[in-house]
């Protein structure tokens, strides 16, 4: 069993008579082999990327330190979208609760602004991948079969330029058309 605590004392450690392991992280105390249990304590866990999920179950500067780190993160990061939709799934299960401590509600309100981005970025990821397919079949179509270089530049094209392509794509009539139209507009 794991028992995650924001804060707790070395006095209460003691009392439980947790160890810590040397092959453990810091923060993680456990106790007697035969209750297979261990006490985390967030505020003593390393500022690593692998413990930004449990920090920002912290409290105080603890929290303000992982939420400042997740924000930091490059928007595609693994971590962030991972710690995202952790936050997610716990902010969805504390709306439930109508009686939110102040630290819960700071945190929802905190981690908000980083959620709403991350689902816009979803969002027009989702729509790039949506233009790029109907533009792909729409090509497919009009002049056949595509090669896989070609392919690859036209993945590469921002949503404005798929967009463009779509319209020119009315007027090709050969491949050729196509690698003249990606030759004149791709960056």
């Amino acid at each position: 069993m794991w028992i995650l605590t924001p804060t707790i004392s070395e006095t209460r450690l003691s009392s439980f008579g947790t160890i810590q392991k040397e092959d453990w992280l810091s923060g993680v105390h456990f106790l007697a082999d035969a209750l297979r249990t261990a006490i985390v304590a967030i505020h003593q866990l390393p500022q690593t990327p692998e413990t930004l999920w449990l920090r920002l179950l912290g409290r105080g500067s603890v929290q303000s330190q992982a939420i400042i780190e997740l924000q930091a993160l490059p928007l595609d990061h693994p971590y962030q979208k991972a710690t995202l939709e952790l936050v997610y799934n716990l902010r969805e299960n504390l709306r439930v609760n109508q009686e939110l401590e102040t630290d819960d509600r700071e945190l929802i309100m905190r981690l908000e602004p980083l959620y709403q981005r991350n689902r816009e970025q979803a969002k027009e990821e989702g729509r790039q991948e949506g233009e790029k397919d109907l533009i792909l079949r729409q090509l497919h179509r009009r002049i056949g079969e595509i090669d896989a270089l070609l392919i690859e530049r036209i993945t590469a094209l921002s949503i404005e330029q798929l967009e463009n392509l779509g319209e020119a794509l009315l007027d090709f009539s050969s491949v050729a058309d196509l690698e003249a139209w990606l030759t004149q507009h791709s960056i």
